[in-house]
């Protein structure tokens, strides 16, 4: 069963960029979907985007689209979350996750069988 470990994240202030990765042990990475998750105080997890684990796939939350964007290297184990042009919004504990059902709901937490501990980001003037 593959293990994740989230890093990068940060203190910021609005507009700055972070780049989080996610990096995969102990299972074969690349048969896995990788979805970004993140969840604010006081709010229930939410989607932010996923790189399908074939074809190169992406699909980003309609909040980040045009700011973030998701990249997986297969050799290093690692999926990766460029994030831009931030905002206070943005503020959260990002989680990367893995799932391995073929299916195109990856939107949904409940596709998802192991989860990282999550990194905080923090975006403040």
């Amino acid at each position: 069963q593959v293990q994740l470990v989230e890093s990068g994240g940060g203190l910021v202030q609005p507009g700055d960029s972070l780049r989080l990765s996610c990096v995969g042990s102990g299972g074969t990475f690349s048969s896995y979907h990788i979805g970004w998750f993140r969840q604010a105080p006081g709010k229930e997890r939410e989607f932010v985007a996923v790189f399908r684990r074939t074809g190169g796939f992406t699909n980003y939350a309609d909040s980040v689209k045009g700011r973030f964007t998701v990249s997986r290297d297969n050799a290093k184990n690692t999926v990766y979350l460029q994030m831009n042009s931030l905002k206070a919004d943005d503020t959260a504990v990002y989680y990367c996750a893995a799932g391995s059902q073929i299916t195109s709901a990856l939107t949904r937490r409940d596709m998802y069988h192991t989860w990282g501990q999550g990194t905080q980001v923090t975006v403040t003037s």
